[in-house]
């Protein structure tokens, strides 16, 4: 989704994106045909930051299975297959032709096609249809903020010692330091809540974009 709103002017936000790994012609043409979407859809795409930090941290992980819970048009899901060894794979959920008929297009062009299986189901069938062995290295979570904890408790079981779990928006745009919030910012509190709790992992909230966890398994 997109950054944390008044987190950075756009002067310094060009700068941040500038002095990172920038996105290359097929992540910048993903962006913008996913600009054109009407509504508000474009914003849950993920910044160029955050592409280029999920690439990073599925090659330091060395993910050789990874999973993502909401695909959209694909910009994160072809970030996190950039990151993924020679022989790799990345399970992707998503409920949405019409949206990932847009991600298939340019995970072909990037030629990554081929590490990525998209499941078009409800996200928890999926997860739980997965083998109950920890065989997961990376799980990427940024899907409808009321399933979160659901996902969370799918996924944990399933990661292997030292897999790393990621979820997006974990501040929601501010909105998450609200006892009173409503609707999917209070949703994103209990998931918080929730994983401060989990004994099962360590973790830290990183400001980046509109805040992320990372989350490694014990």
């Amino acid at each position: 989704m997109a950054r944390l709103s008044g987190q950075f002017d756009p002067e310094l936000q060009t700068y941040l994106v500038a002095h990172g790994t920038p996105p290359d012609a097929v992540l910048t043409d993903l962006a913008a045909e996913t600009a054109r979407l009407t509504g508000d859809r474009a914003q849950m795409q993920v910044p160029p930051e955050q592409g280029a930090l999920l690439t990073l941290l599925a090659s330091l992980v060395g993910a050789e299975f990874a999973v993502e819970v909401g695909t959209f048009t694909g910009y994160s899901t072809l970030c996190l297959a950039r990151g993924l060894p020679a022989g790799g794979r990345l399970l992707t959920c998503d409920v949405s032709e019409e949206w990932t008929s847009i991600a298939r297009r340019y995970w072909e062009r990037a030629e990554v096609a081929e590490r990525i299986d998209l499941r078009l189901a409800p996200a928890l069938e999926t997860l739980r249809a997965l083998p109950p062995e920890p065989a997961v290295d990376l799980a990427f979570i940024d899907a409808d903020k009321p399933g979160y904890v659901d996902y969370w408790e799918e996924l944990v079981p399933r990661m292997r010692g030292g897999g790393l779990l990621i979820a997006d928006n974990v501040l929601y745009h501010g909105g998450v330091v609200r006892p009173d919030a409503e609707g999917n910012a209070a949703a994103i509190r209990r998931f918080n809540e929730h994983v401060l709790a989990d004994d099962r992992v360590e973790q830290v909230m990183l400001g980046i974009a509109d805040g992320i966890t990372l989350a490694r398994r014990r």
